[in-house]
């Protein structure tokens, strides 16, 4: 029973100066700012917030530009207001050669515009509802 407490104290002894010397050869990590430099983004969750940090300042304008202007719960719709946003939508875009044309109402409500190229032939169709300018495509 004593060689065994005797070569386990040993062996704890051991085990202990070999990681001592182990830690005191390791070099302290960088500081915070200096371990993100010119590394890519962690796949983890600091990749992600990474991520959703490069992609809110991308937007094409800051959701609360237009905080001032209260979204009406019916928004009426004419076909002359449909094809103004479509036709700023593709402003928008930077599409300045597509024309917005066939804009009219259908017999069940929403209104319907095709998107042309400048010789007239139908890139696709749409419709919009005149209430809730939501938009599907339809052809």
């Amino acid at each position: 029973m004593r060689h065994t407490l005797l070569a386990a104290a040993a062996a704890f002894v051991i085990g202990g100066i070999a990681t001592g010397a182990t830690l005191s050869r390791a070099q302290p990590a960088p500081p915070p700012d200096q371990q993100m430099e010119g590394m890519p983004p962690h796949p983890g969750m600091m990749g992600w917030m990474r991520h959703m940090h490069d992609w809110k300042h991308e937007r094409p304008f800051n959701p609360g530009d237009f905080a001032l202007i209260y979204r009406q719960a019916d928004r009426n719709l004419a076909p002359s207001d449909v094809q103004k946003i479509a036709e700023a939508f593709l402003l928008w875009h930077g599409n300045h050669t597509w024309k917005v044309t066939n804009v009219a109402a259908t017999a069940d409500g929403p209104i319907g515009f095709s998107l042309t190229t400048p010789e007239g032939s139908v890139v696709a169709r749409f419709t919009m509802d005149p209430h809730t300018g939501r938009i599907h495509r339809v052809g």
